[in-house]
């Protein structure tokens, strides 16, 4: 078994699911397991500055560069710890099938989970070739510990191999990116690169620099509740009006009706009774000015609510998230996703550059002036059972992120 295998299989086995509700950095304390087990490894391999913030639960460490290439930028690496809160990452049992035939998978005969090819074609692809999976009651967790071996397996590699040429490499392992917190502590100064790539993508040569433009949006209603029988002309139903906001935008711009670049209003979750009501969205676009756009949209519906039951009934509370990284790396850094392009091809790896529909640590570090884009793990079906990851192509993305480190 190859070591970035054994590296996956170590990892994926301690539970780092972050917590949304958490109000303490690190969310949760698994992930301080598998940040204290990754400093370990890099200081034993041989790492430079290898660095835990326990307070913050951040892995940082330095790869020295090879004779001749110590006046290159630095490059970093970047992957998350944590999993997914949607799905349970506790006692993952992974599985590695060897050539696989192409057909369904059972992932658990007792429980009859299957991961069925008319569901999921693409792993048709995979076909004579290692997949990974999981038993069918957890996730498996190649988003992000695919990337984190990944990355730790080129690490060892160019440490125990002072032959292969490569510039002043910089790693680090965040926390909670899952929640959108993976860069909330993150120390720019420490990591020290100038730029940098996530490895937190999906399918073998997928290679991304444009992620949503985001931001979550809270509606708080505030109705009258009068006794039935006096109802009339006096009571302002806040679960009502609830409804009546969610009808107010358009149906047809909801995740489920929409792919590539096109944007959405997702209906996060919805509570209330008579007296009171809350609905939390997220909103999502590529287009930065169709994302002012549909701010705007939610705030006029608001409006109208408010003017038609009183002042003060209906408050709409938009915080912004993360912005679309294209900005930051298409005027200076697209040489980034060219050497990403050309190492892939060296490998007879087809480069698969598309938007992101969701976002990266690489996004908001990319705001914080360290320009950032994605690659991929292997993995797919990310954040539920379903999620499988191909050994082989995992093999490969390390011999990718070792030759970037050879390039400007």
């Amino acid at each position: 078994m190859s070591e970035v295998i054994e590296r996956f299989l170590r990892y994926v086995k301690i539970e780092t699911t972050s917590s949304e509700t958490s109000e303490i950095a690190p969310s949760t304390a698994g992930q301080r397991d598998l940040a204290s087990l990754l400093y370990k490894e890099l200081t034993d391999m041989g790492a430079s500055d290898v660095f835990y913030d326990e307070e913050h639960c951040y892995v940082y460490a330095k790869i020295p560069a090879s004779e001749g290439y110590e006046n290159r930028k630095t490059l970093g690496f970047i992957a998350h710890m944590d999993t997914s809160p949607e799905a349970s990452g506790k006692d993952v049992k992974p599985r590695i099938i060897e050539n696989y035939d192409g057909e369904d998978i059972v992932l658990n005969k007792e429980l009859n989970i299957v991961l069925e090819t008319a569901k999921y074609p693409e792993i048709k692809a995979y076909k004579g070739q290692r997949i990974i999976v999981t038993d069918g009651t957890t996730l498996l967790g190649a988003d992000d510990k695919a990337g984190v071996a990944e990355i730790m397996t080129m690490a060892d590699t160019l440490l125990s191999h002072p032959e292969i040429p490569h510039g002043p490499v910089a790693v680090a392992f965040t926390p909670d990116e899952e929640i959108g917190a993976g860069t909330v502590n993150f120390d720019m100064e420490r990591f020290g690169a100038d730029y940098a790539y996530t490895v937190d993508g999906g399918g073998i040569g997928e290679l991304e620099y444009e992620t949503f433009n985001a931001a979550s949006a809270v509606i708080e209603i505030t109705g009258v509740n009068v006794h039935t029988g006096e109802a009339k002309n006096k009571m302002i139903n806040a679960a009502r009006i609830a409804t009546e906001f969610d009808s107010m935008l358009p149906a047809e711009q909801r995740p489920e009706f929409t792919e590539g670049r096109e944007g959405f209003y997702h209906l996060m979750g919805i509570e209330g009774s008579t007296e009171s009501a809350k609905l939390v969205y997220l909103i999502r676009d590529h287009d930065r000015m169709i994302f002012e756009n549909r701010k705007a949209i939610m705030y006029g519906i608001g409006d109208q609510l408010d003017l038609r039951y009183g002042a003060g009934t209906v408050k709409v509370n938009i915080k912004d998230t993360y912005y679309n990284m294209r900005e930051k790396i298409e005027p200076d850094f697209m040489f980034l996703i060219d050497n990403a392009c050309e190492v892939m091809k060296e490998l007879g790896i087809e480069p698969k550059i598309q938007p992101i529909r969701g976002g990266t640590d690489g996004s908001a570090l990319s705001f914080r002036g360290l320009p950032c884009p994605n690659i991929c793990t292997g993995g797919h079906n990310y954040h539920g059972r379903f999620e499988y990851c191909c050994a082989d192509s995992m093999e490969k993305i390390v011999e990718i992120l070792v030759r970037l480190t050879a390039k400007r």
